[in-house]
């Protein structure tokens, strides 16, 4: 078996790249414009972006075809080519207010991140060294992070004046850009198809599911994935509302804010993805204790901010925020190492629907856990009355959530050398 230089990952960053950017144009710039420029409800967008969450539990039927077929490509051009048809079509669907049309595209973005994301993971899971995976999850994931900026930035810029010309015109224009990258980047990565073993012949799916849901230890990462990544998400809808009613943030200064909070993410990535390999390389017991530390740190981090909320604004939020993103990078990276490391324990040409099964675990995770946050602040403002008190509430529960995920996680992200194929690596 082959395995990635640097280049090669890289390469497969720019794929990640692009499904962030286009990502960017249904959960970011399609919501906005559906509701301040079409004055939809905002459950609209809400809803439908949640949908497209629900679609990803298809990951590993996914995951599973792209095992059967020896290659990933095929499923990364694929999915990338259904997720720029669900971008356009949403755009389409906006400007018609079409609801039914806009269920499908949200049906097809969700299919195609499941198809591409998944595919992109698994094969960097197949032919990454131990060594290199912190680092390559890291890489990948500053690069998808910076695709998403990058297009963000763009997209903003020729967006004004708006039009729905404009519209049309800018959200092709990322998608095929983007499109485009993604080929390029992964045209020729993946050299020749996997050669099927008899240990490694095609089983339908339902038996593959059972095979990996048989293994203990993919179990259990399966919950510490929803269980973290719930935690994770819980703060999305009310960092910056947070902000702007304890600390009496502007519009502005909450969204810098949360730019803030990234270039923490970013840090702790990017720590993750050179310190790993300096402190335990990449397997997955080297990755546990970045994972636990991680998840703690979050948790710490999410216990200041519970007790920001009874002593605002006499509390230092910008650095608090910085700790939790910083922490949260941490633990995603090295939560995503973990994942490549794991994946190919199964042996028998797995990788795909073991990464298919985690990825849903943290779709749904994703998807419950900004709506759970907004809802729980929600459900406490009129309990007690006070916005203090709700957030702290909450904020408090995402803590004990990260503590859990640190439990399961020491448990759970075991290297099990006896069943690793990183042995034969």
């Amino acid at each position: 078996m082959t395995h990635f230089s640097w280049p090669q990952i890289a390469r497969l960053g720019l794929v990640q790249s692009a499904i962030g950017a286009m990502v960017m144009l249904s959960t970011s710039l399609i919501n906005r414009v559906m509701v301040v420029e079409y004055a939809m409800a905002a459950a609209v967008p809400a809803g439908l972006v949640a949908w497209h969450y629900a679609v990803q539990l298809s990951r590993p039927a996914w995951g599973h075809g792209s095992d059967r077929g020896g290659r990933r490509t095929p499923w990364i051009i694929g999915g990338m080519a259904v997720l720029g048809t669900g971008s356009m079509l949403a755009v389409v669907a906006t400007v018609w207010q079409a609801l039914p049309l806009a269920i499908l595209a949200f049906t097809l973005i969700g299919a195609g991140v499941g198809a591409a994301g998944t595919s992109v993971l698994a094969l960097l899971a197949t032919h990454t060294v131990p060594e290199r995976r912190a680092g390559a999850a890291s890489l990948t994931w500053i690069m998808m992070i910076v695709g998403i900026i990058i297009a963000a930035g763009i997209a903003g810029k020729l967006l004004e004046p708006f039009s729905v010309e404009r519209l049309v015109a800018v959200v092709g224009g990322v998608a095929l850009v983007a499109f485009a990258v993604a080929v390029l980047g992964i045209w020729g990565v993946e050299r020749a198809p996997v050669a099927h073993t008899p240990s490694a012949s095609p089983v339908a799916f339902g038996a593959a599911m059972n095979e990996v849901w048989a293994d203990p230890e993919a179990r259990a990462f399966t919950v510490f994935v929803f269980m973290s990544m719930l935690a994770y998400s819980m703060q999305d809808m009310i960092l910056e509302p947070f902000a702007g009613l304890m600390f009496a943030y502007t519009p502005g200064q909450s969204t810098s804010l949360s730019g803030i909070q990234h270039q923490g993410v970013l840090a702790g990535m990017i720590l993750v993805g050179f310190g790993a390999r300096t402190f335990g390389g990449g397997t997955a017991r080297g990755l546990r204790s970045w994972t636990v530390a991680g998840c703690i740190g979050s948790a710490v981090a999410l216990a200041g901010l519970a007790a920001a909320a009874h002593v605002a604004p006499n509390w230092p939020i910008v650095a608090n925020v910085v700790l939790l993103g910083f922490f949260n990078g941490v633990f995603a990276v090295s939560a995503i190492g973990s994942m490549m490391a794991l994946a190919g324990q199964g042996g028998k040409q797995r990788e795909g629907i073991r990464m298919g099964v985690w990825g849903a675990a943290q779709a749904i995770a994703f998807g419950l856990g900004g709506l759970t946050g907004a809802v729980g602040v929600d459900t406490m403002r009129a309990l007690t009355g006070t916005d203090g008190l709700a957030f702290s509430n909450v904020f408090a529960v995402e803590a004990g959530l990260f503590l859990v995920a640190a439990w399961l996680a020491s448990g759970a992200v075991s290297s099990a050398p006896a069943r690793s194929r990183e042995a034969l690596a």
